[in-house]
């Protein structure tokens, strides 16, 4: 009985402390001022206004009754905000020459309050591989790769992250993609070193393995949806280049830090990616390992090939 007329007396009592006539308020939720975007381009000098072609970028965003920060490094290619909580960051910028892009900081405050700024930059980015690297690739001259189907591991997803440098969650068998998808296995790659640059020739005679039915980048002729398998696709030539890599995965990763970017929509390696950068995790003179973004937002895959 007592017990009962405690929560009695309680519950009036949170009763007759409700004003419904008191106004209630959700505080200041006046946005950020005065956003300030630093670039510390690396290398900058009255000689060298773009930096010293490392394309290394320095950030550091500042603003007041900011409590978080997102940027965009690069409007050219969509606004995709990565999360910036201490305001600092630096940027790698990979392609070749010098270029203009146009950098975008959303400031937060309290109650989701944002505000936005802009600012373009010009960043030279100068890269020269090891002479290594296109020996084994092109032979000095072009050499033919294909997935190595003969290797377990010759296929891998883990996850598109900094902290990651490996298939973390599934890894394809010894043929895996056989039964369903052969033509994953006797699509040609061929690499060549041609004046003035590389090239890159895709021989797909029984068409283009994609896992989602979509090739990002829109080669000819691929639906945009469908299940994983084999689309007619009539091969394809095109240039590409050597740029760092700009994965961001551990520095005592097995890694060359050097990149293949395709240029583009006609050509493809193994499959096709959101990103037309390839990783070079590991290049011999009969084996390459690689890594890019794959389809799907947040998968990174991993591809083995061996030269012919």
């Amino acid at each position: 009985m007592l017990n009962r007329i405690i929560i009695l007396a309680a519950v009036v009592g949170m009763a007759l402390g409700c004003n419904p006539n008191e106004d209630y308020t959700l505080g200041d939720l006046t946005p950020p001022t005065n956003i300030a975007i630093n670039a510390e381009i690396v290398g900058q000098t009255a000689a060298t206004p773009n930096g010293d072609g490392s394309g290394d970028v320095k950030f550091t965003i500042t603003a007041d009754g900011a409590l978080n920060y997102r940027i965009d490094y690069d409007a050219a290619d969509g606004i995709s905000l990565d999360n910036l909580p201490t305001g600092k960051a630096t940027r790698k910028y990979t392609k070749l020459g010098t270029n203009t892009y146009l950098v975008t900081v959303v400031a937060y405050g309290k109650g989701g309050s944002s505000s936005t700024a802009t600012k373009e930059i010009t960043v030279q980015s100068n890269f020269t591989p090891d002479a290594s690297i296109i020996n084994n690739l092109t032979g000095g001259s072009s050499k033919t790769w294909v997935v190595d189907q003969s290797v377990p591991g010759h296929f891998g997803v883990g996850p598109w992250s900094d902290g990651s440098s490996g298939p973390d969650w599934w890894s394809a068998a010894i043929d895996e993609k056989v039964a369903c998808c052969n033509c994953f296995y006797t699509t040609t790659f061929k690499f060549s070193k041609i004046p003035g640059g590389y090239s890159l020739e895709v021989n797909s005679p029984d068409g283009a393995f994609t896992k989602t039915g979509s090739l990002a980048g829109g080669l000819p002729g691929i639906p945009g949806s469908g299940d994983e398998g084999c689309y007619a696709y009539g091969g394809g030539s095109g240039s590409f280049s050597f740029v760092p890599s700009s994965t961001g995965i551990p520095a005592s990763a097995p890694s060359t830090k050097t990149a293949i970017l395709l240029s583009g929509s006609n050509t493809f390696i193994g499959y096709g990616a959101l990103q037309k950068e390839f990783e070079i995790m590991v290049l011999t003179s009969n084996y390459m390992y690689l890594r890019a973004q794959g389809t799907e937002t947040g998968n990174a895959w991993y591809l083995k090939l061996k030269a012919l």
